[in-house]
């Protein structure tokens, strides 16, 4: 380990033990875990610095001292509700939007530096105390001086990427032991997981992509009475600074605003369910980082609510395959065909070829059906994710870096659901949707669906045809003549390297008689015979050479 990783997980398990993060809380966690790390007495001699706090205030304050990284990942847990109590939950979602932010006055310097210029050039009321704050960055208001509409300009945080780095390194040092020390893990991918991480997360660090990502977003939905997505004044974006149209709504978070608003929470949860589908099975192009801190619902038609998207550092892409099997995967688990759900891994490289399919549907069968047995509204997808992951790691199931993204936003979108509306049920809500994108990419409708795509290629092509088929005939004829001259040399060089094979052999056992000659005191016989031996082997080597 590097001096530098070293020095990171020094600060890290320091942080840990001055928050006391060691000493779990006996009400919501097992007695025998209620223990202090022996690391606090024998190497760091720490004590818990913040013992007045509750154990949710302690947990928060360390992963926000320890950087975006671990901020990330207090976001991530801050939207299971349903694995940690309130007390816990409700502490981690200030990190969503309300992480402790830098001054003001450097924001303001830091945008006057990208943009070339005094701030008071494009915007006007800029605000230097920030409206939010989160991991990576900060947002400011303002008014745009061109067209006079409110706007916030999003700025990253300063000196941030040497502390992500430091983290990523220390991850993957962990991975790389972790892979070499436990032949189980190699399953895991740990590796490829942390690479795929550290991608997203540097990605975010440039806005201009997040700008590039909101425009395309926007795009998909125009229009739709389901997500609206802010509006990106592309002309004032870098990679450091973003602007965008400011919006009003009520955080998804705020559950009684919404109450309070008259919204449709059944409704609302449902559309956020159909809304996450649509992008990862329509548009192949999905929010990947939906915290509520990044989700707000409008005021407007509170019958008909909108969901308002924010933040889109973080996306996910899947190709045609990977939506294929999923889809298919999933209706397979809603029927209950534990066979096909089987096959599907099988035939998608997700568990070895050699793998043995009754076997494999026999274990997920085992795992699955008592889970069913409950209402549907009472499972939770996020539950079922892991004990099916759990019965392929017998199986040598591999992790899918390019799904991970995917199943930490199945989550996040499960986790809103249930609470805006406990009673949603997700399978219920995904399966007509997941039933008419199959049938748009099977059977007839998925046929002529295919021919209506192609056909403005197909009537572009058709007058060419003929010449194409002439062109093709043409060269298929030369290819012909081309062949034949090839297999003649071929045949030509095969007889010239028999012919130096026989010379090399004469010559040989021209050599050998000399040779033998030569010992029996037969002095011009053996001379002959060696001359004609190196003669033979100059023959056969002017027939190798043609």
């Amino acid at each position: 380990m590097r001096p530098t990783e070293m020095r990171r997980f020094y600060q890290i398990i320091r942080v840990f033990l001055r928050y006391g993060l060691d000493q779990i809380e006996p009400s919501w966690q097992h007695q025998k875990l209620h223990r202090p790390l022996a690391a606090r007495r024998l190497l760091f001699w720490l004590r818990n610095q913040h013992d007045d706090k509750p154990y949710g205030v302690r947990l928060r304050l360390a992963l926000q001292e320890l950087g975006p990284v671990w901020i990330k990942l207090g976001q991530m847990l801050s939207t299971r509700r349903d694995l940690f109590p309130p007390a816990i939950a409700d502490e981690l979602a200030y990190l969503q939007d309300k992480v402790a932010p830098f001054d003001g006055v450097q924001a303001k310097a830091i945008i006057e530096q990208s943009l070339g210029g005094s701030i008071e050039t494009w915007f006007d009321d800029f605000d230097i105390e920030p409206l939010a704050s989160a991991s990576i960055a900060q947002v400011h208001t303002a008014t745009l001086k061109s067209n006079g509409k409110a706007v916030v300009l999003k700025v990253i945080r300063p000196d941030i990427l040497p502390q992500i780095r430091a983290d990523i390194g220390l991850m993957y040092r962990f991975a790389k032991i972790l892979r070499r020390i436990a032949p189980e893990a190699r399953r895991l991918r740990p590796v490829e997981v942390v690479r795929e991480y550290e991608k997203t997360l540097l990605d975010e660090l440039n806005l201009m992509r997040e700008a590039a990502n909101a425009i395309q977003l926007r795009r998909n939905f125009e229009n739709s009475p389901a997500l609206y997505v802010p509006e990106v004044y592309s002309d004032y974006c870098r990679e450091n600074v973003m602007v965008m149209e400011r919006i009003y709504g009520i955080q998804v978070s705020d559950i009684a605003g919404l109450k309070a608003n008259g919204t449709n929470m059944k409704l609302l949860a449902e559309r956020g369910v159909e809304v996450f589908f649509t992008q990862v099975f329509r548009d192949s192009f999905f929010h990947a980082d939906m915290h509520p801190g990044n989700v707000f619902v409008s005021y407007d038609h509170p019958e008909n609510p909108q969901w308002i998207g924010l933040d889109c550092g973080i996306v996910g892409t899947l190709n045609r395959d990977d939506k294929r099997y999923l889809a298919e995967n999933f209706l397979a688990f809603f029927n209950r065909d534990y066979r096909k759900v089987a096959q599907l891994h099988v035939d998608s490289g997700w568990v070895p070829a050699y793998t043995k399919v009754d076997e494999f549907e026999f274990a997920i069968r085992t795992v699955c059906e008592p889970i069913f047995e409950k209402p549907l509204c009472e499972i939770s997808f996020g539950h079922v994710l892991v004990n099916l992951f759990n019965t392929a790691r017998r199986f040598e199931m591999e992790v899918q870096p390019q799904l991970v993204l995917l199943q930490k936003t199945l989550l996040y979108v499960e986790g809103l659901g249930r609470q805006l509306y406990p009673q949603l049920d997700l399978w219920d809500t995904a399966k007509p949707f997941l039933e008419d994108w199959m049938a748009r990419q099977i059977g007839p409708r998925a046929f002529f669906d295919a021919v209506r795509e192609r056909a403005p290629f197909w009537a572009e092509k058709l007058p060419e045809l003929p010449e194409l088929i002439y062109d093709s005939l043409q060269q298929g004829k030369v290819l012909n003549q081309r062949v034949d001259t090839l297999f003649q040399q071929m045949l030509q060089q095969r007889q010239q390297q028999g012919r130096a094979k026989i010379m090399f052999g004469m010559g040989a056992t021209f050599m050998v008689c000399a040779a033998i000659l030569f010992n029996q005191s037969q002095g011009w016989p053996s001379g002959v015979l060696a001359g004609s031996g190196v003669l033979s082997w100059l023959l056969a080597w002017r027939a190798y050479r043609g």
